[in-house]
């Protein structure tokens, strides 16, 4: 720590600051282009300047170090001309098209030039015009605005791990670009139009759409993926016209990803805002609530408990899920209930056998990781983001089971056989002395693992053999693993799976055409081929669940009702409502609520309210079980040669709103055209 002064005020600061961030400190705000707190210092745009003491001329503040006795002044004459200097600079070839710019409103470069601007220029040359280059189907550019920051060059290079852009010619000349002139292959790519403090870079997909001031803000949370990104929804109307990140630097710090940003006008795509009943010509019919219920409650009324199954999907809330269990374990009698739509291996025992146990913050403190059957650049591309700050910080080794293509950060990778986890258990491979002499190794195991034959055992062994050397703690749990779904931690937590030795016995029954009424709660994954079951949809969009039901119930997206969401770390986040379901929609809980006042002439919660505190109260007693000790002594593992393979999931089209979003669509036929020409990074 030491002390100077800003403004004749005296701050003590620790070392390592610069004279922006000193200043920050001291209350004073210092206006900035290039300067961005996440990423390396530039010193580009010279906005920052600042008066130092026996200094011949001002300073730029964000890449000068503070040091001892500084004496620094932000506000003098001297400070104001050479910023209004700077800012004519930045304005002689700005062009002055702010009305039909879509940065209008939210532009730095406008709030900035209110302070430091002059109301006429001496630039008398002819002005520059540089040509629209094309960075793909999520990224609209105007390059004669941009002011040279280089906040998306270092973005792209630094956080996003793909240098594919930056700068060409020099002086006057030069230019931001894509050096291929192609679309930016990153996941990542929409948080550059976050960062550009000008209109240059702008989001395609939203052009001419609104003004930030007509717009309603909700804060609410992503469920595109299972990391649970801090998002802010933008609405018009009823109409969701944006999604953009909020500060959560537990999890998501200020990024999010492409699908989580652009999915959105998927919710306006296919949905449901009517019951529909199918007849036997195989058509579907409108139908009121009511005919619906008495179908269905007459179905049900005539069916034994164990006769029917209830599935849940990958984007439904705890609410939800919580309601959906007390209707088939109080009213229906039944324990058929599932939420997972494939066989992958669950120990149920404890909560740590299906968590981020490291955390996403603790990447960061990691000194080894090691993937197994995973790739976190399509399962969680925040958390891959976070892997590959933990390279750049800490030079972290990573090593991965299957060679899975390129991750935006250098690693080495092994043949993917499950004979090299026997090995590692068995202290027979080099990795098992990596594993024993790291302080904070992560292992990650995803779900082309545990979906293997070798799940259990992969699972089973590896956690064995991180308990038996001391690698899961209090103080450190090294035991991850990759959840694909927002649902999928929160649907464990309440208890919705039938769970035999790990497997998927809904599932087994399932195939086997055990079941006569067969309840999909938003579940649209599930490879299933229909014979004579009755199955009922409730979901929000038309796809793969609504097309073999026989009666479909409509319900809301994850913006146009409230709810909880366990993210794959165990962090309990609430959603908001930011909008309203279509037509007469009614909200997911609230079905289920009056189908079992239909069925059994009571509801099961009289109110939201009631329904919230319940399901908190379930929560707090789960947690706090006791869980039987040493569950991972027993065994009888069985060993399987076999060569895991990832499965890929279809990133743009990995849930039903993706799928249903045609910008998603125009993301993955960009991806699949470079893939077909080869010319993929």
């Amino acid at each position: 720590m030491f002390k100077l002064k800003v403004n004749n005020k005296d701050i003590e600061i620790e070392e390592g600051l610069t004279v922006l961030q000193a200043c920050e400190k001291a209350g004073v705000e210092i206006p900035r282009f290039c300067y961005h707190e996440r990423l390396s210092i530039a010193g580009n745009c010279r906005m920052c300047l600042v008066e130092i003491e026996k200094s011949p001329k001002p300073i730029a503040s964000c890449a000068m170090p503070a040091s001892e006795g500084m004496n620094i002044k932000t506000n003098t004459p001297l400070v104001e001309k050479a910023r209004k200097g700077v800012m004519e600079f930045l304005l002689a070839n700005h062009p002055l098209d702010c009305p039909v710019c879509d940065q209008g409103g939210e532009c730095d470069l406008q709030d900035q030039s209110m302070f430091y601007g002059v109301d006429k220029s001496r630039f008398k040359e002819n002005k520059r015009m540089v040509p629209e280059k094309n960075m793909g189907p999520l990224i609209k550019t105007q390059m004669t605005r941009c002011i040279h920051c280089t906040r998306c060059v270092r973005f792209a290079t630094e956080v996003a791990g793909v240098p594919e852009l930056g700068a060409i010619g020099r002086g006057e000349d030069m230019q931001i670009t894509t050096y291929l002139e192609k679309s930016m292959e990153s996941e990542m790519s929409g948080n550059v139009v976050d960062l550009c403090p000008v209109g240059a870079l702008t989001s395609k997909p939203y052009v001419f759409e609104a003004r930030p001031w007509e717009l309603k803000k909700t804060e609410t949370i992503d469920v595109m993926d299972a990391v649970g990104s801090n998002i802010r929804v933008d609405t018009y109307g009823w109409e969701v016209k944006r999604v953009l990140p909020r500060i959560n630097e537990d999890i998501n710090e200020e990024w999010i990803s492409d699908k989580t940003r652009h999915a959105c006008d998927g919710l306006l795509n296919q949905r449901l805002d009517t019951p529909f009943v199918k007849y036997k010509n195989g058509k579907f019919d409108k139908a009121s609530w009511k005919e619906v219920y008495n179908i269905i409650s007459a179905k049900i009324k005539s069916t034994e408990g164990n006769k029917i199954c209830g599935i849940s999907g990958d984007l439904i809330n705890m609410e939800t899920l919580y309601i959906f269990k007390e209707f088939f374990n109080k009213l229906l009698n039944s324990k058929n209930l599932e939420s997972r739509n494939n066989q992958v291996y669950l120990n149920s025992e404890k909560r740590e056998n299906y968590l981020f146990n490291s955390s996403i913050n603790g990447i960061e403190e990691s000194d080894f990781i090691f993937l197994i059957g995973t790739n976190p650049r399509f399962e969680a591309t925040i958390l891959n983001t976070r892997i590959r700050k933990a390279y750049l910080k800490n030079k972290t080794k990573i090593i991965s089971l299957n060679n899975v293509g390129d991750l935006t950060y250098p690693y080495e990778y092994l043949e993917g056989n499950t004979e090299i986890i026997k090995e590692i258990i068995e202290d027979k491979h080099l990795l098992s002395e990596i594993i024993k002499q790291a302080n904070k190794p992560l292992i990650i195991i995803g779900q082309s693992a545990l979906i293997s034959e070798s799940g259990k055992y992969i699972f089973e062994s590896i956690k064995s053999y991180l308990n038996n050397n001391k690698k899961i703690s209090d103080k450190w749990n090294s035991l991850n693993i990759i959840s694909k779904n927002a649902s999928t931690v929160g649907s464990f937590d309440l208890g919705i799976y039938h769970n035999i030795d790990g497997s998927n016995q809904v599932l087994k029954d399932l195939e086997e055409h055990k079941y006569e009424i067969v309840y999909l709660l938003g579940q649209d994954n599930l490879n299933f081929k229909k014979e004579n079951e009755f199955i009922i949809y409730q979901g929000s969009h038309g796809d793969k669940g609504a097309e073999i039901a026989d009666i479909i119930l409509p319900g809301p997206s994850y913006t146009e009702q409230n709810g909880y969401f366990t993210n794959l770390e165990g962090t309990l986040q609430k959603a908001y409502k930011a909008s309203y379901p279509p037509g007469i929609a009614k909200e997911d809980w609230l079905i289920i609520n009056e189908l079992s006042e239909i069925i059994n002439q009571k509801k099961l919660f009289k109110n939201k309210d009631e329904l919230e505190s319940s399901m908190l109260n379930y929560l707090s007693l789960f947690k706090e079980k006791n869980f039987p000790k040493n569950y991972n002594e027993q065994r009888n593992l069985k060993f399987v040669n076999e060569k895991i393979i990832i499965r890929e999931n279809d990133y743009y089209y990995s849930n039903a709103i993706a799928r249903a979003s045609k910008i998603m669509s125009q993301c993955r036929n960009e991806k699949n055209k470079f893939k077909s020409t080869g010319t993929e990074g």
